[in-house]
Order: C-alpha cells, then structure tokens, then sequence
C-alpha cells in the first residue's frame, strides 16, 4: 500500500466518523448522552485536526516532491471546512458539553428543546461532515487499482459536491424546526434567545 495512502485512509476515517457522531448528536434524548457524544465528538475533531497538521508539517519539512507532498495536495480540499472546525465547531462543542453538564445532577433528564437545536446548528455539524467528504477524493484517487485511478477523483468530487449541498440544506431545516419547536416551548424573548442559542439554554450561555 502507497504510503501517502496510508496517511490519508486515518485522517478520512476519523472525519467519516466525526461526522457520524455530529448526525445523530440532535436526536440524542438524556443529557447523559448528549454530553458523552459531544465528549468524543470534540476528541475525534481535534485528532482529525492533529493528524492533517502532522502530514502538513511533513509534507512541508521535505525537500522536492516526495510522498508526504503529494498527501498534503490532497487534503487541499478538506482545508477549508477543517478550519471552520478549528475556529467555531470546537468552540461551539465545548459550550454544548458545558450546556449539557450543567444537568450533572439529573443527567437521566431529557434533553431541553433549546439544548437540542443548539446540537443541530449547522455550524456544529456541517464543518466536520464537509472535511470528511472532502477527504474522499483523495482518497479515491490515490488508493484507485491501475494507472486511472486519478481519473476516479473527478466523479468522487461531484458526488462529494452534491453530498455537501444536500447535508447543508438537511441541517439547515433540522435546525430551524428543532428552533421552532424550542421557541413554542418557551416562548417571549427568552425562548426565542435559547432557541437560536444566543441566551441560556441552560445554566451556560450558548451563543449563535
């Protein structure tokens, strides 16, 4: 197996299944296990992170076009959403665990409609599941048999584009009828607040 391959196949597998994670995050129904979920959630992206910065920094510390290179080319696509993740999913995972500890003492309680759709933020999920499918044609293209494997990533990449749209568009209704649904539950301004994430859900502040 191509090396560059190898360096590929963990990274693509830690981001199919932090996306995986992220999905069924809002269907969670105990604080118990929303704030567990979120637990590995956090520690899947932050390995996903980790190990793209390892084989950027390899790919950097060589000379000439080597392997190590050719893997950092193509994770070129996955850069962007795992910087959204750096800088917002992780952040915003660390105050839905908070959120979710905050019930510490009655973790069997059911999840609170405000708690809920902060989960389902597209912001929360959609970054992670974007890097993971843009890890596939990489993938694809390097661990394809015979020389056309290459070839593979251009139909990989449109089927990944239109996996993105159609996750965006899913997250985006989910979030607005759980939002809905914790706005009725609430009601005034403060339900509005929690349901959107920008006031306490709980007792932390969860902000859009």
């Amino acid at each position: 197996m191509d090396s560059h391959l190898v360096a590929l196949l963990p990274i693509a597998a830690v981001w199919v299944a932090a996306g995986l994670v992220a999905d069924g995050l809002p269907r969670l129904d105990r604080v118990r296990a929303l704030r567990r979920r979120t637990g590995w959630l956090i520690v899947l992206s932050l390995s996903g992170l980790g190990l793209m910065a390892s084989v950027a920094l390899a790919g950097l510390g060589t000379a000439g076009p080597t392997r190590a290179d050719r893997a950092t080319a193509g994770l070129t696509l996955a850069v962007l959403p795992a910087l959204v993740v750096a800088g917002s999913t992780v952040r915003r995972l660390h105050r839905l665990r908070a959120g979710a500890g905050a019930f510490a003492t009655a973790p069997r309680v059911p999840v609170p409609p405000g708690l809920r759709a902060y989960a389902a933020h597209p912001l929360v999920g959609l970054p992670i599941q974007v890097t993971g499918l843009a890890t596939v044609p990489a993938v694809v293209a390097t661990g394809g048999p015979g020389p056309e494997a290459g070839t593979l990533a251009g139909p990989a990449l449109t089927l990944g584009l239109l996996g993105i749209a159609v996750i965006g568009v899913r997250h985006a209704l989910r979030h607005s009828r759980l939002a809905t649904r914790a706005l009725a539950g609430t009601g005034g301004p403060a339900g509005r607040e929690a349901a959107t994430g920008s006031a306490p859900a709980t007792a932390t502040t969860l902000h859009v």
